[in-house]
């Protein structure tokens, strides 16, 4: 089994250490994209130097190119880099298991009774600690990272284009990475900032611990790039592809449901540029318009579910999956949940399926590029981009948390406060504040229903 490479002052990280961290990764990972980016660097590069910021900027600027959820394949690649093929597909499935199970009682609560009282109180709290966890991810990467007026320009510029102009994200990052591949031809400089970041800072490098993937650190030898391990890997993919495919078609038909889910959510997974919102209204038209899967009262009520589970927001199509079926059965005279259970099983796999083989396939050739400015340009301008879109996120979270019903609340701004105080001063991780938030929710539940 693949080692981690020890450099720096780190000590080795066993697989089945990594494995605890994913995992518990996958309970707490709420906040979309933005905010579990921010978890995973806080953990990860800040906490417990796994590796360094430049190693976990170059696989996150890699990820943003992908279609998919940015999050979990960016687990999947720095698990990958740690401990090869079976840190990649542990870290993944971790990140994502959780949700599933989490999802599909919810689903299978929301099919039963229609109502979740619960989740108002636990997420009322959780959700204006999350929105505090992305201010400080934008923060923190943007410290980092902004390190020359251009690319502060740049981080500009995504904000607006996203907050102000609504423009595709795809648009966005692909003209990020063109300006960054002029200026490595032409004005390298605007791109390299005459002295190191942050010198000086409690947060330069020779102030901070080695990590065991520095940013000069061979990359280990399951990361090298080989022809044969690509072709080995790209057969594999494409049979975990086609053989549950060519399984559900024989058992139900090629038009079946289960086979017709099958192609659309492989469709969806090819399509989700620019992460879950771009690609949800898609899943909406599909599921409520093209198929009758569920009515759009039900796909509204599925992305609320999702919006307050841990996992990827585009996990809402176990929802959605859960509740085909679910209808499908009920409205054939049949019990529900053999269909149910079995089309969640098959939206996931087909979901997110095509983000492992993304990942385990190119990440030795992105592993390749470091150092090289020709790669690293564009990628570094991306960064610089990514910092705009997450304040974006930031600014369109902030609206429904501390103006619900366009009245301020004042109660969400005390909770912002108080997560972005246990980050800043009291150094709290990011678990740690979603845990707080997630109990005190909890508490304030049980109080409310004792006096009522």
């Amino acid at each position: 089994m693949p080692k981690p490479v020890t450099t720096g002052s780190v000590s080795p990280v066993s697989l089945a250490e990594a494995s605890r961290f994913w995992f518990q990764l996958g309970w707490v990972s709420f906040g979309g994209p933005a905010g579990q980016i921010a978890l995973l660097h806080r953990e990860l590069v800040d906490r417990r130097r796994w590796l360094s910021e430049r190693r976990y900027l170059h696989a996150l600027n890699y990820c943003m190119l992908l279609p998919g959820p940015e999050a979990m394949q960016l687990a999947t690649y720095l698990g990958w880099l740690m401990h090869g093929v079976p840190g990649g597909l542990i870290a993944g499935g971790l990140f994502v298991i959780p949700s599933v199970f989490v999802l599909t009682a919810l689903a299978s609560i929301y099919a039963l009774w229609g109502q979740l009282p619960l989740l108002a109180s636990v997420f009322a709290v959780l959700k204006p600690a999350v929105l505090a966890i992305v201010l400080m991810a934008a923060w923190r990467i943007g410290r980092r990272t902004l390190h020359t007026p251009l690319l502060v320009a740049l981080a500009v510029a995504g904000f607006l284009a996203l907050a102000a102009f609504k423009l595709p994200y795809p648009v966005v990052v692909i003209s990020a990475g063109l300006i960054g591949l002029g200026a490595a031809r032409w004005r390298p400089n605007l791109l390299v900032a005459s002295k190191p970041h942050g010198a000086g800072s409690s947060d330069s490098k020779q102030d901070r611990p080695g990590a065991l993937h520095d940013d000069d650190s061979a990359s280990p030898d399951h990361a090298r790039f080989s022809k044969r391990r690509l072709a080995v890997t790209l057969l594999i993919w494409a049979l975990a592809l086609l053989l549950p495919l060519a399984a559900l078609a024989i058992a139900g038909g090629w038009s079946g449901t289960l086979a017709l889910m099958a192609r659309f959510f492989t469709r969806v997974a090819l399509l989700s540029f620019g992460g879950a919102y771009a690609v949800l209204p898609y899943v909406a038209q599909g599921a409520v318009e093209q198929f009758n899967w569920l009515s759009a009262s039900q796909m509204l009520d599925g992305l609320a579910l999702g919006e307050t589970t841990p996992g990827p927001l585009i996990m809402v199509v176990a929802f959605v999956g859960f509740m085909g079926g679910w209808n499908q059965s009920i409205a054939a005279g049949l019990s529900p949940w053999p269909l149910a259970l079995a089309a969640v099983l098959v939206t996931v796999w087909f979901t997110f399926l095509p983000s492992f083989g993304f990942i385990l396939a190119g990440a030795p050739l992105v592993e390749a590029t470091r150092g090289d400015l020709r790669f690293g340009a564009p990628l570094s301008a991306i960064t610089a981009v990514v910092v705009g879109v997450i304040a974006s996120l930031a600014l369109f979270f902030a609206g429904p948390v501390l103006w619900s019903g366009g009245i301020f609340n004042p109660w969400a701004a005390v909770v912002v406060a108080l997560a972005l105080f246990a980050q800043l001063r009291l150094r709290w991780s990011v678990l740690q504040v979603i845990g707080a938030a997630a109990a005190s929710g909890a508490v304030l539940a049980g109080v409310a229903a004792l006096s009522s």
